[in-house]
């Protein structure tokens, strides 16, 4: 990728998304959920900082689920049999992804939290 041009980068960056998106059900499944979130932010009338909250919160579980789909196709093509330490690789980019998970649970009660005060 050195050397390439903008656009070209970009390319290869929107098709990883797209990718990510196609192979994985976990990816599908988070990207309904944020369309659920969004409309009910609309519905509710959820003011600006709480729309740039949420957005950050799913960014970051989308970027962590990412990684981990990056981390699990590449431990599987390098080593396919189980090892100790691709276990553990494994283990802990599926750890990012239930922490990030778990900081978006925490935004979303902390706006329920706000809307019911």
């Amino acid at each position: 990728m050195k050397g390439q041009g903008f656009i070209r980068r970009f390319g290869y960056a929107l098709n990883g998304v797209v990718t990510a998106f196609r192979r994985e059900q976990s990816m599908r499944t988070h990207g309904l959920a944020v369309i659920g979130v969004v409309i009910f932010l609309a519905l509710t009338g959820a003011a600006a900082l709480w729309w740039a909250l949420v957005g950050l919160a799913i960014g970051l579980v989308l970027v962590a689920e990412m990684a981990n789909t990056a981390i699990e196709a590449l431990a599987d093509l390098l080593h396919p049999g189980q090892h100790p330490e691709i276990g553990f690789a494994k283990d802990v980019a599926a750890g990012a992804v239930l922490l990030a998970s778990l900081i978006a649970i925490g935004v979303g009660l902390a706006y329920l939290a706000e809307l019911l005060r």
